[in-house]
């Protein structure tokens, strides 16, 4: 892995959903499903402090559900996304 690759990489982690939006709009990752779904659990994490723990805990439910769907998503595009 690059130097360049690894810096986008842990910002990616680092990243608020504002900034997640705006990565997947710059990047064309629109299309990308598992974009999609970090931003939902980002989003998520931030309102965590103002919505109960069962409401939480079921949205955390249906962002997982969502990302079993995707399968091995990743098999063959490990450089692509990794």
């Amino acid at each position: 892995m690059t130097k360049e690759k690894q810096q986008l990489t842990k910002l990616k982690f680092n990243m608020d959903s504002q900034e997640i939006g705006k990565y997947i709009e710059t990047t064309g990752g629109i299309s990308k499903p598992w974009l999609l779904l970090q931003l939902r659990l980002t989003k998520l994490q931030e309102r965590r402090h103002a919505i109960s723990p069962d409401h939480y805990a079921v949205e955390l439910a249906d962002i997982h559900a969502d990302l079993m769907k995707l399968g091995e998503w990743w098999v063959g595009r490990e450089d692509e996304v990794f």
